[in-house]
C-alpha cells in the first residue's frame, strides 16, 4: 500500500489524477482518493469529493461529481453548434470504461453551469463519449422550471447517428388546426436510415410520412419518401365536407455500374393536384403542377453514347375540376455520337443521333388519347465542316438529313393508326465575324471589353402537313423554316492585382428574321403557335399571325461574384412596338450577413387560348417575389428574414413569410408567420416556432427558410 498526502499528482498513460489524499494498492492496481479529486483523460475533466479508481481497467466510482466533456458536432443548416462542453453534476458517477459513465441523480447542460438557460435532470444517465447520452426518468427544465417529462430519452453526443423516437412536432395553423406529430428514426447501419411518423391534425384528420435513405454500395444512392393525409374534409355551408386528402410518393436511385454504365431512376406519384395545393409545406412545392418520371441506363465510350430510357410527364391544367395532359415515352433506346473526324487531313466531322421508342399522349380535357404504344423511330446523321480564315472569320456549315417514322397521325384533330414518314433536309451556316476587344488599365485592376457578333442561317425543308403530327415532345415541333439569326454579345472581364479574373458583365442582343413567315403553312393564324424556330429564341410565345421579324431579346448579366449579382431580360416586339416580356433577378449582400433577393417577371404577349375577337393576347402577367433579411437560423445573435410573392395584376399576395430568431451560446428561439393564398383551394395562416438546443437538436415546427428565385 502507498499513501500520499498534500498536492498529490499521479500520471498513468493518458490519465492524470490529483487529490489531497491518495491510497494505492499495487497488487490490485486500485486507488482511493479524497479531497479535491480531479481526473483528466483526453477531453474529459471530472471533479469529485472522493472516489475509487482501477488503473488497469479505467473504471471507478466518484461521489458528488462535477464534470465537463467536449463534444464534436458537424455544422448543419438546422443545428445550432456551440464549442461549449457538456457539463454535468451527479451524486454518484460510475466510470464504466475509458469513454463511458453511468450517472445517478444528475443534471447536465451545455450552457454556462453557474446560470444555465436549460438543463436535463434524470435519476439515471448513461454517457458514451462521441456516441450518445441516455436519460431515464428525467425532465427538461427551462430556467429551472420543468417543461417536459421524459421517462426515457437519448440524443447524440458525436458524429454517429442514434435510433429512437424524435422530439414531437406540434403547432397550429388556420386550415389544419392544432397538430401533434411523432417520428421514429431507425439507423441500423452506417449506410442506411429510415424515418416513419404520423401527425394528428385537429381540423383535418391524420397525416403520415416516411423517408428512406441509403447508400447500398459505393457510388450508389437509393432514397424514397411518402407523404399522405387521411382527410376528414373542410366543412361546407351545404353538402358534405370537402375532402382534399391524398398522397405523394418519390423514389430516387443513382448508381455507377461496372464497365462504364450508369443507372438513374427518379419516380414520382401524386394522387391529385388538390392534395399538393392543400397540404404542401412551402409555396414552391404547392404551385408545382408537374409530375415527372425518368429512368434510364446509359454508357458513353469513345465519343459514342447508348441509352435505354422510360419517361413520363403529367401536367395538371386545373385542380377543380382536375384536368391534365399525360405524355409517356417507354420504352426508348437511343444511340448517337459526338462530332468525330475520320479524315486527318480534311476538316470534316460526322455525327449522328438515332432512337426507337413507343409513345403515348392523352388529356382529360378533350378528351384525347392515342393508343397505349405508338411506334416512333428516327435516324439523323450530320456532317460539319468548320472553316477558318485566319483569326478574323470562322464559318461552320453543317447538314443534317433526318428521317422519322410515326405509327399514328392526326386527321381532323383525332388520332388514327395510320403510319407515315417525315424526311427533312436541315442546313445550318454559323458565321462568326471578327470580334473586337480593348484593354483598359486601372489602379489595382485590368479590364477587357469584347464585342462578339454572330450570324446563324438555318433552313429546314420536308416537314410537310404540320397539322398531322401528334405532339409527343419537342421532336414534333420541328417545322419548315428559312431564317437567319443575328446578334452581338458584349463582355467585360476584370483581373485584379492578385491574379483573380472573371467575367464581370455580359450583354447580348439577338433577333431572327423569317424569310418564310408561315413556316411551311405550319402557323395557324389567330392562335398561339409554338415551334422550335420560335422558342429557341425566347420562351415567351409571340406568333399569332405570320411575321418576318421576331422580338428583339436583350439579356444583361452582371456577375461580379461579390456583393451583388443581377440579370435583366427584355423582349421588345418591333411589330407591336412595345415591350412584351420583362424579367429581373437581383441578389444583394450589402452588409455583413444581410441579403436581398428580388425577382420581377412581367409578360403581356401571351396569345389567348382560345383567342377573343377583340384581343389576341391575354391580360398582362406581372408578379414580384422578394426575400430579404440578416443572418440565418443558426447564427449567434439576432436573425430576421421577410419575404413575399405578390401578383400585381390580381392585387393579391400569394405567399408571405416573416421569421425572427435569437441564438445564444447554448440555445436559441425562433418564430415564424407564413401565409399561403392559393385560390379557392387554400387560404392558410401558419404559426411556427422552434427552440434550438445547441449540439443536440430542436423542438418545434419551424423548418429551413424558403429561398425565392
Amino acid at each position: 500500500m502507498f499513501y500520499a498526502e498534500g498536492n498529490v499528482d499521479i500520471l498513468f498513460g493518458n490519465t492524470r489524477l490529483r487529490a489531497d489524499h491518495v491510497e494505492f494498492n499495487r497488487e490490485t492496481q486500485k486507488l482511493f482518493a479524497r479531497g479535491h479529486v480531479k481526473l483528466d483523460y483526453n477531453t474529459q475533466h471530472v471533479e469529485a469529493d472522493d472516489g475509487t479508481y482501477d488503473v488497469r481497467t479505467g473504471t471507478g466510482t466518484f461521489h458528488h461529481v462535477r464534470a465537463t466533456f467536449a463534444m464534436q458536432r458537424r455544422p448543419s443548416p438546422t443545428l445550432l453548434v456551440t464549442p461549449n462542453p457538456l457539463y454535468f453534476e451527479a451524486d454518484i458517477a460510475d466510470r464504466t470504461g475509458p469513454e463511458s459513465y453511468k450517472l445517478h441523480h444528475a443534471w447536465l447542460t451545455v450552457c454556462e453551469p453557474d446560470k444555465p438557460t436549460w438543463e436535463f435532470h434524470a435519476l439515471d444517465v448513461s454517457v458514451e463519449m462521441q456516441r450518445s447520452v441516455r436519460l431515464e426518468r428525467g425532465d427538461f427544465r427551462l430556467f429551472s422550471v420543468p417543461v417536459i417529462f421524459m421517462p426515457y430519452a437519448t440524443f447524440p453526443a458525436g458524429h454517429r447517428r442514434q435510433s429512437g423516437f424524435l422530439i414531437p412536432d406540434f403547432g397550429n395553423s388556420t386550415q389544419k388546426g392544432f397538430f401533434l406529430g411523432e417520428d421514429l428514426y431507425w439507423a441500423p447501419t452506417d449506410w442506411m436510415d429510415t424515418t416513419v411518423g404520423g401527425t394528428y391534425l385537429s381540423k383535418r384528420g391524420w397525416a403520415q410520412n416516411a423517408d428512406f435513405r441509403s447508400h447500398p454500395w459505393e457510388n450508389a444512392r437509393l432514397d424514397a419518401s411518402y407523404t399522405g393525409v387521411i382527410d376528414r374534409g373542410l366543412d361546407e355551408p351545404t353538402g358534405p365536407p370537402l375532402k382534399q386528402g391524398g398522397h405523394e410518393i418519390k423514389f430516387d436511385f443513382d448508381a455507377l455500374l461496372p464497365d462504364g454504365w450508369r443507372a438513374v431512376a427518379e419516380l414520382n406519384q401524386l394522387s391529385s393536384l388538390t392534395y399538393r395545393l392543400a397540404f404542401a409545406e412551402t409555396f414552391t412545392q404547392a404551385v408545382n403542377s408537374e409530375v415527372r418520371n425518368t429512368a434510364f441506363l446509359t454508357r458513353d465510350w469513345s465519343g459514342f453514347s447508348l441509352n435505354f430510357a422510360a419517361l413520363s410527364y403529367k401536367n395538371f391544367l386545373s385542380a377543380t375540376p382536375e384536368t391534365s395532359v399525360n405524355l409517356r415515352t417507354a420504352p426508348e433506346a437511343r444511340f448517337g455520337s459526338v462530332d468525330q473526324a475520320p479524315f486527318h487531313n480534311l476538316p470534316l466531322y460526322f455525327s449522328f443521333d438515332s432512337f426507337v421508342d413507343a409513345v403515348h399522349r392523352g388529356d382529360t380535357v378533350t378528351p384525347f388519347a392515342t393508343n397505349a404504344f405508338v411506334e416512333r423511330l428516327e435516324f439523323a446523321p450530320t456532317v460539319t465542316m468548320p472553316l477558318h480564315w485566319g483569326s478574323w472569320l470562322n464559318v461552320t456549315p453543317s447538314f443534317t438529313f433526318r428521317t422519322t417514322h410515326y405509327g399514328a397521325q392526326l386527321e381532323a384533330g383525332r388520332p388514327v393508326n395510320q403510319g407515315f414518314e417525315r424526311n427533312t433536309d436541315e442546313f445550318t451556316l454559323d458565321i462568326r465575324p471578327p470580334s473586337l476587344d480593348r484593354i483598359y488599365y486601372r489602379p489595382h485592376a485590368k479590364w477587357k471589353h469584347t464585342i462578339e457578333p454572330d450570324i446563324v442561317y438555318r433552313y429546314v425543308d420536308g416537314v410537310n402537313d404540320y397539322a398531322r403530327f401528334i405532339r409527343f415532345d419537342e421532336d414534333e415541333t420541328l417545322t419548315d423554316t428559312n431564317e437567319v439569326q443575328y446578334g452581338v454579345t458584349q463582355r467585360l472581364y476584370r483581373r485584379d492585382d492578385d491574379g483573380d479574373s472573371g467575367e464581370f458583365a455580359s450583354w447580348r442582343l439577338v433577333q431572327k428574321y423569317f424569310f418564310d413567315p408561315t413556316f411551311g403553312d405550319a402557323l395557324i393564324p389567330g392562335q398561339r403557335n409554338v415551334f422550335q424556330a420560335l422558342d429557341s429564341l425566347t420562351p415567351f410565345a409571340f406568333a399569332v399571325n405570320g411575321r418576318h421579324w421576331s422580338p428583339i431579346v436583350s439579356d444583361l448579366r452582371i456577375t461580379p461574384g461579390g456583393h451583388y449579382d443581377a440579370q435583366f431580360i427584355v423582349n421588345y416586339d418591333p411589330q407591336r412596338q412595345r415591350l412584351t416580356a420583362i424579367g429581373t433577378l437581383l441578389k444583394l449582400k450589402p452588409y455583413r450577413e444581410s441579403f436581398l433577393t428580388l425577382a420581377h417577371f412581367s409578360a403581356i404577349n401571351l396569345p389567348s387560348i382560345p383567342p377573343t375577337p377583340s384581343e389576341d393576347f391575354q391580360p398582362r402577367s406581372n408578379q414580384i417575389r422578394m426575400l430579404g433579411g440578416y443572418g440565418d437560423m443558426t447564427r449567434i445573435g439576432w436573425n430576421a428574414t421577410i419575404g413575399f410573392s405578390y401578383d400585381v395584376e390580381q392585387h393579391q399576395y400569394q405567399n408571405q413569410v416573416a421569421q425572427l430568431t435569437y441564438n445564444g451560446s447554448c440555445c436559441g428561439i425562433g418564430l415564424e408567420y407564413r401565409r399561403l393564398s392559393l385560390g379557392t383551394v387554400r387560404e392558410e395562416n401558419q404559426y411556427r416556432f422552434v427552440f434550438l438546443i445547441a449540439n443536440l437538436g430542436s423542438v418545434g415546427n419551424l423548418r429551413r427558410q424558403e429561398k425565392v428565385f
